[in-house]
């Protein structure tokens, strides 16, 4: 197989891969603040990490998804 074959070029999938590992960080932010015997209220899960921050991470990861994507690269050359 040569390079015009494949229809994502290895830029993108360095792109892709950073959207993917960015969006697991903002899971990983969202998470936790659970109370530890199950019953008790922990309004740690209130924060604003976990309210704010996180979904715009998560946001910023799945756009960074979507360009990685759609993105031509570099050396944008006709069709031949």
């Amino acid at each position: 197989m040569t390079q015009k074959d494949f229809a994502l070029r290895k830029d993108n999938f360095i792109v892709i891969a950073i959207a993917v590992a960015i969006i697991i960080i903002g899971f990983v932010l969202m998470s936790g603040g659970g109370s530890k015997d199950g019953v008790t209220f922990n309004p740690e899960i209130f924060s604003a990490l976990r309210i704010k921050v996180a979904p715009i991470v998560t946001v910023i990861g799945f756009g960074l998804m979507l360009f990685g994507i759609l993105w031509n690269g570099k050396d944008k050359k006709s069709a031949e």
